[in-house]
């Protein structure tokens, strides 16, 4: 047992949106979601003036998913979990709009350089500035956490201090590409970071998932008496898992060889889908925060049988990535943020609103114009391609009309937080 210096004086902050990590960070990655798929589909139908010597469009767009799309919502989500888990308490206030301001002035230098803006006549400077503070964020991050886990010596959360400093390490290969006009660097960097990402998920998913739904079911028994909801899981799925994903990433990205990517891919879909038939309930149907994060695992379980099948049918290696990402870091982040927001907020998460619903589907629309879609219609492409950046707008605009408002209020308890 560790004992918690607890803070003298109660904690504030200069506006509630900085009480914890998650309000501005989800905060900040659904309004981003917006406007960097916005400024994306005027960058694919060349309606900028990026620079495609200085940097590839296609890695433009994918950084930008990864180090600032997704690592926003893991800020938010790690910087607030942290505290959970360690009791100590975690930057907020102007501490927290720092490590913030670290992010948002990443984003801004790559929204320049999608924009085609330049500083004495190249657009490189911008990514200079976009790698100093891109990695001073993730630097910051990892220290509070690295510290607040030091501090009560729960070990057991290295591996997540791990996976930080290995997509510090990604986002640096990334920018080492692009100033060195090395694209092969820059890809390893982008896919690094992709994977590492979908590692977390599948990480802090085994934990949460089941969590989340064994809290969020009530079973009443035919005696009219509540009983608890326990789910299965093992500790040989976990290290199976790890196992067949850590051996999948390396040889799709290091050692292309379609039946080494076969066998892991379906390794790694064959544990996860075991693990979805010991977490189902049918109960989940009735609440579409629960069900949201089943469907998300699922299509992560679908994109991996995509991966392996990709060397046999001959499609794009591009359409099994994006059903890796929309399912597991699209869906996924979307139904953990309405999900915590609530829960952190003070407000009750049986009863979320029905635009949930709405938003959920909209993220399985992408899915299926995006990935499924273009496996048996390929010849309208490019309108499959519209349609699911429509809808992943569409999701985000009605996140933020839903979502907003909450995060940046204080909570109706009166607690911080």
């Amino acid at each position: 047992m560790h004992s918690i210096n607890l803070p003298s004086k109660p904690a504030t902050s200069p506006h509630p949106i900085f009480n914890l990590s998650f309000r501005i960070f989800f905060s900040a990655a659904g309004l981003f979601a917006i406007v960097t798929m916005l400024l994306w589909a005027f960058v694919f139908t060349g309606h900028t003036d990026i620079d495609a010597q200085v940097l590839n469009p296609l890695y433009w767009h994918g950084h930008e998913m990864v180090y600032g799309y997704a690592l926003a919502v893991i800020a938010g989500f790690l910087l607030t979990a942290v505290k959970t888990w360690t009791g100590v308490m975690m930057p907020h206030g102007y501490k927290l709009l720092g490590i913030f301001s670290c992010w948002l002035l990443a984003r801004l230098s790559w929204m320049a350089v999608g924009l085609g803006m330049t500083i004495a006549g190249s657009s490189l400077s911008w990514l200079y500035i976009g790698a100093v503070f891109d990695l001073l964020f993730i630097g910051w991050m990892a220290f509070v956490i690295f510290r607040a886990v030091l501090q009560v010596k729960q070990y057991k959360q290295m591996g997540i201090l791990a996976k930080l400093a290995l997509l510090t390490l990604g986002n640096g290969l990334c920018y080492w590409g692009i100033i060195n006009a090395d694209m092969t660097m820059t890809k390893i960097g982008i896919y690094l970071g992709f994977y590492l990402i979908i590692g977390l998920v599948l990480t802090i998913g085994r934990r949460v998932v089941p969590f989340f739904i064994e809290r969020g079911l009530s079973v009443v028994n035919s005696q009219g008496d509540q009983e608890d909801v326990i789910l299965r899981n093992s500790k040989t799925q976990d290290i199976a898992s790890l196992l067949f994903f850590l051996a999948f990433f390396i040889v799709d990205l290091f050692y292309p060889n379609k039946y080494l990517l076969t066998i892991t891919a379906l390794g790694v879909a064959l544990v996860n889908l075991i693990r979805l038939i010991g977490w189902y309930h049918r109960g989940i149907w009735q609440k579409p925060l629960l069900w949201s994060l089943y469907i998300a695992f699922l299509g992560m379980c679908l994109s991996f049988v995509l991966y392996a099948l990709q060397p046999w049918l001959g499609y794009a290696h591009s359409i099994a990535m994006h059903g890796l990402a929309i399912a597991g870091v699209g869906m996924m982040t979307v139904a953990m943020m309405t999900r915590v927001s609530l829960g952190h907020t003070g407000r009750s998460i049986h009863q979320p609103s029905k635009m949930v619903n709405v938003m959920y589907g909209l993220m399985v629309l992408v899915f299926i114009s995006r990935v499924l879609l273009p496996l048996v219609d390929i010849d309208h492409y490019l309108l499959w391609i519209m349609v699911a950046q429509g809808a992943w707008i569409a999701c985000f605009v009605l996140f933020c009309i839903s979502y907003l408002p909450m995060l940046a209020r204080p909570r109706p308890d009166g607690l911080f937080g």
